[in-house]
């Protein structure tokens, strides 16, 4: 399981997991896809006390990823990073298990919808 974080992604995410009361290291990232967007699925990143008995465990630097065994083959080798701009400020992922995307990048379909994603060529 490949998930990869800019530095300035690292860096935003190691805030948010840091900065929320009774911080402990047990702390991470919970990333993952769930059905919704334009395109089928969408992104979701939270602030997660523990990893669950089954989760894959990442880590990006000092920073822990939590991902669910669901959402690991549509996840698996996609770069996370932050964009700060006059525009446009936030997360933006780059997935090479989306087939199409929505165009605020929020959305992708992987293959036909299920997660046995079909890589893109």
């Amino acid at each position: 399981m490949t998930v990869t974080l800019t530095e300035l992604a690292e860096l935003r995410l190691r805030t948010f997991v840091r900065g929320t009361p009774n911080y402990t290291p047990e702390r991470g990232i919970r990333l993952a896809v769930k059905d919704g967007g334009c395109n089928g699925y969408e992104y979701d990143i939270k602030v997660a006390n523990a990893p669950k008995p089954d989760d894959e465990i990442v880590q990006s630097g000092s920073l822990r990823i939590f991902i669910d065994p669901t959402s690991a083959p549509v996840l698996n080798g996609v770069v996370v990073d932050y964009v700060d701009g006059l525009l446009e400020s936030g997360f933006k992922f780059t997935n090479p298990n989306a087939t199409d995307t929505c165009g605020c990048g929020k959305s992708f379909q992987a293959g036909d919808c299920t997660p046995e994603a079909v890589p893109c060529s």
